[in-house]
């Protein structure tokens, strides 16, 4: 199918230069597609639907009032990453997991970064993600934040950005392995020719990492979710089958003498790690929220006393925060003494007066966050909004300056996509997923996720995004 009209339409596309050439990195890509007749392609991409369909790949989205399950839309075409490029995003997530680590465990003990007044003190110590009772908590072999999915995108100028770090329980890399396996079946020659590095040996490196908190030379382990309702639950049943692990609900577990146990058919057994898939603040009724349903009661008496490994350490959503974002350069400096690698998005804090002034005056040229939102909640694209919305998030940056940033409108990069009628570009950004265990270390693909509206900026499944298969090369 010769992609014809291909309209780059001012954007930075991966595939094809500003003169129309194909990168070098795509141009076997290229010649497959030019191949490949129309309706095969076609046949490819109904194929990959039925499977993700069957294999269970599926998702909530909590507002959809119908509770239907919906498949995260898998484009055949992938996303293709050369060597030199993924070096660099390598390098720079490396740099700054290093950095995050260091803060998490300054924040929640001696707190020198705030008495140094590298950041505003009031910005942690009011955070409602800064949680008092792990203040003196120093987490199994000093590691805070285990497994990370960071989010990048690739502006007009060609070069990486961090969007966000997400430090809690980050989703999504289960898509990434089973995308993976059915986009080999649909270009298996493609996928050896090109020399695309695996990612199938994830859940192996999640294995690893885990024990690696244990003491233990065969500790137990389990994969905490919270339940079969959970929009992510299809992950968490997927990497605990993978890694050969328990599955378990809060229900399943409870605390004795500050250990924590796991009902079995032949009784408790004492489970050495967690590697929890619930938010902070519903592991435990007893210390956070006492309406938690989810969690288990004494487990972070537990987690204090060095009976049971957590991953990721409770607390680590203070640096999750999109306000203490804004501070990562400096965080890095401050720790590392080291220019970042990767650099963030340009971002104005409301809760500071100057930068709240622009935003309130430009912000139908910015996109307007909440600090505390996830899945594109909580957020205003200044350009695509109505002047009815731009006076509705002016009054809600004015009443609560604190709990919104702002940042340019960025273009993000484009990738050839399939539609109903042809080959287009569709906006896209990165999640690679880094494990910080013995070492740190990123794995080399990425969930990366599509707007599969024409020139849409949300890429969320949860507003109707899509993904691609993202190849890094050797």
């Amino acid at each position: 199918m010769q992609i014809t009209n291909y309209n780059i339409e001012g954007n930075y596309d991966e595939m094809y230069s500003a003169d129309g050439s194909c990168r070098p990195h795509y141009e076997k890509f290229q010649a497959f597609l030019n191949k490949v007749p129309k309706r095969k392609l076609a046949q490819l991409q109904f194929s990959a639907n039925k499977t993700q369909m069957a294999m269970g790949m599926t998702f909530n989205v909590y507002h959809d009032k119908q509770g239907v399950e919906k498949i995260l839309h898998l484009d055949i075409i992938p996303r293709i990453i050369p060597s030199d490029e993924w070096q660099k995003v390598e390098a720079g997530l490396k740099q700054r997991i290093y950095a995050l680590n260091l803060f998490l465990q300054d924040i929640y003990n001696e707190g020198k970064i705030l008495k140094d007044k590298v950041i505003p003190s009031d910005l942690i110590l009011k955070s409602k993600d800064y949680l008092k009772p792990c203040i003196g908590l120093t987490p199994p072999k000093n590691i805070w934040c285990h497994i990370t999915g960071t989010d990048l995108v690739k502006d007009k100028d060609g070069e990486y950005y961090v969007l966000e770090d997400n430090l809690r329980c980050p989703s999504g890399v289960s898509y990434m392995l089973e995308s993976r396996e059915i986009i080999k079946r649909a270009h298996p020659d493609l996928f050896n020719t090109l020399g695309v590095r695996p990612v199938s040996d994830y859940p192996t490196k999640l294995l690893n990492m885990l024990q690696f908190l244990s003491d233990k030379s065969k500790p137990v382990i389990g994969v905490l979710t919270p339940g079969v309702y959970n929009s992510a639950y299809f992950e968490h049943s997927y990497l605990a089958q993978q890694m050969g692990v328990e599955l378990v609900i809060g229900m399943d577990l409870m605390v004795k003498n500050k250990k924590v146990y796991m009902q079995t058919t032949k009784g408790l057994e004492k489970i050495d790690v967690l590697y929890r898939r619930i938010d902070d603040t519903f592991m435990d009724p007893m210390a956070f929220n006492p309406n938690s349903m989810l969690g288990v009661p004494g487990i972070l008496e537990a987690y204090k006393a060095g009976n049971i490994a957590i991953a990721n350490a409770p607390g680590t959503g203070v640096a999750d925060d999109k306000a203490v974002y804004a501070y990562v350069p400096r965080i890095i400096k401050y720790y590392m003494d080291e220019e970042p690698i990767l650099s963030n998005v340009p971002t104005y804090l409301c809760r500071e007066e100057d930068d709240r002034k622009y935003v309130l005056e430009n912000i139908e040229h910015l996109v307007v966050k909440e600090t505390n939102a996830a899945g594109g909640y909580g957020m205003l694209i200044g350009p695509k909004a109505d002047k009815e919305e731009h006076t509705k998030f002016r009054q809600l940056v004015k009443s609560n300056p604190d709990n919104y940033i702002a940042q340019p409108t960025l273009s993000l990069s484009t990738v050839p996509t399939i539609t109903d009628n042809a080959i287009e570009g569709r906006h896209v950004d990165l999640r690679p997923y880094i494990l910080y265990g013995e070492d740190i270390e990123v794995i080399p693909g990425a969930l990366t996720r599509v707007a599969l509206k024409k020139g849409s900026l949300v890429v969320n499944s949860s507003q109707g995004g899509g993904s691609k298969d993202t190849w890094v090369l050797y």
